[in-house]
C-alpha cells in the first residue's frame, strides 16, 4: 500500500515537471464510453462533453464560474491549482499550457466516487453555508422590473406586490442604480429621499435585503479615484515592457457593459480595505443584510499584457479574490467565480434570455456547478434574466414562466424578477403559486440537504449518473436528483403536456400519488399546473 501511494505521488511529480513547461503536454487516455465533465458552467448543457471540445481555463471564465476540474464516469480526475487547456480529441483528454502543476489520478470507478474524492482533496467544504433564508423561500431581485431607474417608491411597490399576491417574503435584491454612482456607493439622493426608512419597511414586511455592487469605480468620481490612487489601489496601466507595479502610477481603465472604469486591485490589502470599508458603511448606515457581487470577470485584469497588479498573478487570481470578499456576508451571491468551491458562497447562472432554449440549459448547468463544488447554486433569475428579452412586455410567454418557476421550485434555490402577477393571467400566476407551494413544502428537505453539503461537499442536486452509475443515465439533461430519494422531471417544452421520465430499479411514488415500477421509461401526463417528482420507495 505505501508503495503504490509513493508510485502515485512520483507520477504527480512527473505530471507537475511536465505541466510547467508549457511546450509540453499531458495525454490522458479515455475509453470510447466514458464520460466527461469539465469545470466549465456555461457549458453544462454541453456535457458529458463530445470529442473535439477545448476551452482555455486561463483568463477567461466564459461569463459564469469555472473550476479547474475533469471529471469521468470511471473515476478520473485533472486538477491544477493553476489554468490550463484542454481538448478532448482521439480518446484522450490532451493538456497544454499549464500554468502550474497538473495533477491525474483514478478513484474508484463512478462518477459519484471520484468527484467525492475531488471535493475532498481539493477544495473540501467549509462547514458553513450561505443565510439560510436563500434556500427555504423564493428570492426576488428587482433587475426586470426596474432596470436603470431603481428607485424607493417603485421598490416598495414591488416588495407590497409580492406580499398582496400571497407569495411569501424573502430575499430581495436591489440591483444596479440604486447607488449614486460605481464606487460612490451610497443610495441616490434622488431617487432614495429616506433609504433607511424604506430599509427598515422592507424588514418589517419580512424581508432581507441585498444590494448589488461592483469592483468598478467610475473615472468621474476624482476624490474617491484620488484617494484610492494614492495607496495604488487599481489595476494600473502598464507603460512599456519594463514596467513594473514600483514604477507605475496611471490606473488602468476597462472597458465593462456599462462603460468605462477604474478596478480595483485585491492583490493591494488597502484597495480591499477601501471596498471592504464601503460594505461594512452600508451595513451600518442603512440597515443593508448583504451583497449581490455582479462582475469579477478575469477578462477586466488582464495582468500580464497591458495591466500591473501590486502582486503578480492570474487574472483568474483577481476574480478568486473578489469573491473571497463575500465570505464576510452570510448573505451574498457571485456570478464570475474561480476555484472558491466549498465555500459558503451561492453562485448564480449568468444571465439567461426568456426562451425555451435557455430553458433546457439549467438543469445540465446546475448539475455541472454541483459536481464542480459549487453546491450552493441559484439559476439565475425565473423567466430568464437577460434584461432585452423583456423590453417587449408583448412577447412574455406565460406558459415560459410557469415552467421556468416549476424548474427552479425543486433547485437548490429559485430567484423571481419579472413580477408573475402583472405579466400572467390567473390560471397561469395560479401555477406559479402552486410551484411555490411545492418549494415552500421541500424546503426542510433542501436546507438539510445545503446542511449536509455543507460538511461534506456533497452535491445538492446530483446527475442520474452520479445516484445510478453505469446504468444508462449519463446523458440524461432534463430530468435530475434532489439528494439520493427525489427524482425531479420539470416540463422544458413548449406546448407539450407529455414528456418521458427514466426512473431507475426499484419502486417511485409520483406527486400525483401514482405508483411505478423502475427500470422503464414512462410517459406522463402534465397539465400546466404539475410539477412532476417521484419519491424512492423501496
Amino acid at each position: 500500500m505505501q508503495l503504490k501511494k509513493l508510485l502515485k505521488a512520483l507520477g504527480c511529480l512527473v505530471l507537475s515537471a511536465n505541466a510547467i513547461a508549457q511546450e509540453n503536454t499531458i495525454s490522458v487516455p479515455i475509453d470510447k464510453n466514458e464520460k466527461i465533465w469539465a469545470g466549465i458552467i456555461v457549458d453544462g448543457n454541453k456535457m458529458p462533453l463530445n470529442q473535439g471540445y477545448t476551452k482555455d481555463f486561463y483568463g477567461d471564465n466564459y461569463g459564469n464560474q469555472t473550476q479547474p476540474l475533469i471529471l469521468t464516469n470511471k473515476g478520473q480526475y485533472i486538477w491544477s491549482e493553476e489554468p490550463y487547456k484542454f481538448e478532448i480529441k482521439d480518446d484522450r483528454i490532451i493538456i497544454s499550457s499549464a500554468h502550474g502543476p497538473v495533477q491525474t489520478g483514478k478513484e474508484g470507478n463512478t462518477l459519484a466516487e471520484v468527484q467525492r474524492y475531488a471535493s475532498k482533496r481539493f477544495f473540501p467544504a467549509s462547514g458553513a453555508t450561505p443565510d439560510t433564508l436563500l434556500f427555504t423561500c423564493p428570492q426576488y431581485n428587482t433587475w426586470i422590473e426596474l432596470l436603470y431607474n431603481h428607485n424607493q417608491e417603485d421598490i416598495l411597490k414591488y416588495a407590497r406586490g409580492i406580499l398582496a399576491n400571497g407569495l411569501p417574503p424573502g430575499v430581495l435584491m436591489l440591483d444596479d442604480t440604486w447607488q449614486e454612482d460605481y464606487g460612490l456607493w451610497n443610495f441616490h439622493p434622488g431617487r432614495f429621499p429616506n433609504p433607511k426608512k424604506m430599509m427598515d419597511e422592507l424588514h418589517e414586511m419580512g424581508f432581507k435585503v441585498m444590494v448589488w455592487i461592483c469592483p468598478f469605480v467610475s473615472p468621474d468620481q476624482y476624490q474617491i479615484c484620488n484617494q484610492i490612487n494614492k495607496q495604488k489601489g487599481f489595476l494600473l496601466k502598464k507603460q512599456s515592457t519594463n514596467s513594473t507595479w514600483e514604477n507605475s502610477g496611471e490606473p488602468m481603465v476597462v472597458n465593462w457593459w456599462n462603460g468605462y472604469s477604474h478596478v480595483l486591485d485585491f492583490t493591494n490589502p488597502k484597495a480591499t480595505k477601501w471596498f471592504n470599508d464601503q460594505l461594512d458603511r452600508l451595513v451600518k448606515d442603512y440597515g443593508v443584510d448583504g451583497f449581490k457581487f455582479d462582475a469579477g470577470d478575469f477578462k477586466y485584469y488582464p495582468t500580464g499584457q497591458n495591466a500591473i497588479s501590486m502582486k503578480p498573478v492570474t487574472p483568474n487570481e483577481h476574480g478568486r479574490l473578489f469573491a473571497e470578499i463575500g465570505l464576510r456576508f452570510p448573505l451574498n451571491e457571485y456570478r464570475a467565480c474561480w476555484k472558491m468551491a466549498g465555500q459558503p458562497l451561492v453562485q448564480r447562472l449568468r444571465d439567461k434570455k426568456h426562451s425555451w432554449d435557455d430553458l433546457r440549459t439549467l438543469v445540465p448547468n446546475m448539475l455541472v456547478e454541483n459536481l464542480m463544488g459549487y453546491t450552493f447554486s441559484c439559476p439565475d433569475l425565473i423567466g430568464g434574466g437577460e434584461f432585452t428579452s423583456f423590453l417587449d412586455k408583448t412577447k412574455i410567454d406565460q406558459d415560459l414562466i410557469v415552467r421556468s418557476t416549476q424548474c427552479h421550485a425543486l433547485m437548490t434555490m429559485m430567484q423571481f424578477s419579472v413580477a408573475p402577477w402583472k405579466v400572467l393571467d390567473k390560471e397561469h400566476f395560479d401555477a406559479v403559486k402552486k410551484a411555490v407551494d411545492v418549494r415552500m413544502k421541500f424546503s426542510p428537505l433542501i436546507m438539510k440537504l445545503a446542511n449536509q453539503s455543507a460538511i461534506t461537499g456533497e452535491p445538492i442536486m446530483k446527475p442520474m449518473e452520479f445516484v445510478y452509475p453505469n446504468q444508462g443515465f449519463a446523458d440524461v439533461k432534463d430530468q435530475f436528483m434532489l439528494g439520493d430519494q427525489i427524482l425531479v422531471a420539470p416540463m422544458l417544452e413548449k406546448g407539450k403536456t407529455q414528456r418521458e421520465v427514466k426512473l431507475p430499479k426499484g419502486e417511485w411514488k409520483a406527486d400525483d400519488g401514482k405508483k411505478f415500477k423502475g427500470g422503464s421509461s414512462y410517459t406522463i401526463e402534465i397539465t400546466l399546473d404539475r410539477l412532476p417528482y417521484f419519491q424512492f420507495i423501496k
